[in-house]
């Protein structure tokens, strides 16, 4: 007879995470503000990636592998990183769309700082829901699901779980799947392309606000870029 008190694999903590995707992101957009045509954006940009990468050290030296530690200051640590990334990624932005409006600058360059600040923004953002989504990357993998606090978003493996065997075996019910960096940014960048939600849907007010501030920089973004193109080609 089998044992009711026994934990199912629904129960059970999930194997954590690889530190290096989230870190590789990280990493792509620092080396996107120190590449910046110093025309556009000055000097605070190194010094913005200087701060980031301090910070980003010491996450690393306490989960170099895989992410099953946090204290108190290196929970706060990772949320300063992403505040930072991400209000650095508004204000280029902003700044981008004065320089489009303005038209003073030459076109080439002016559109491939688009589209780094474009990249920035899509993993910022997802580094951002990924930080914050149940508590974080370690607290998702390292608490059972019965105590992690509740989810800003709904992927559809949460809810796959009755569908034909061969989607449901990567349910979250079946197979204790959680969301990883790689989930985050996939649909950090489809919100960014296609402007609503797609396959992920926020759940909290603060995951539909962030949702929309992204999608709406990425309209604002594609639109001014589109009408600068065609001013190049007429």
């Amino acid at each position: 007879m089998a044992d009711e008190d026994a934990p199912t694999a629904h129960d059970e903590r999930a194997e954590a995470e690889h530190r290096w995707p989230a870190a590789v992101g990280a990493l792509v957009i620092l080396t996107s503000y120190v590449t910046l045509s110093p025309e556009l954006f000055g000097v605070v940009r190194y010094g913005v990636a200087v701060v980031c990468l301090l910070l980003l050290v010491p996450i690393i030296v306490i989960n170099p592998h895989r992410l099953r530690r946090q204290t108190t200051w290196s929970r706060r640590v990772s949320v300063a990183l992403v505040l930072i990334i991400g209000v650095t990624n508004q204000v280029l932005l902003v700044g981008l769309v004065q320089l489009l409006v303005a038209n003073t600058e030459d076109g080439p360059t002016v559109l491939l700082a688009a589209l780094q600040v474009w990249l920035t923004n899509v993993i910022g953002f997802a580094l951002l829901y990924w930080e914050i989504d149940r508590g974080g990357p370690v607290v998702r993998t390292q608490r059972r699901r019965s105590e992690l606090p509740p989810a800003d978003f709904r992927f559809p493996q949460d809810e796959d779980h009755d569908a034909s065997p061969e989607v449901a075996a990567h349910s979250s019910k079946s197979s204790n799947w959680l969301p990883g960096f790689v989930d985050y940014l996939y649909f950090s960048l489809s919100n960014s392309m296609a402007f609503s939600p797609t396959d992920v849907m926020p759940l909290t007010h603060r995951a539909k606000l962030l949702m929309g501030l992204e999608a709406f920089a990425g309209f604002v973004l594609l639109a001014l870029v589109i009408a600068r193109g065609v001013s190049l080609l007429g």
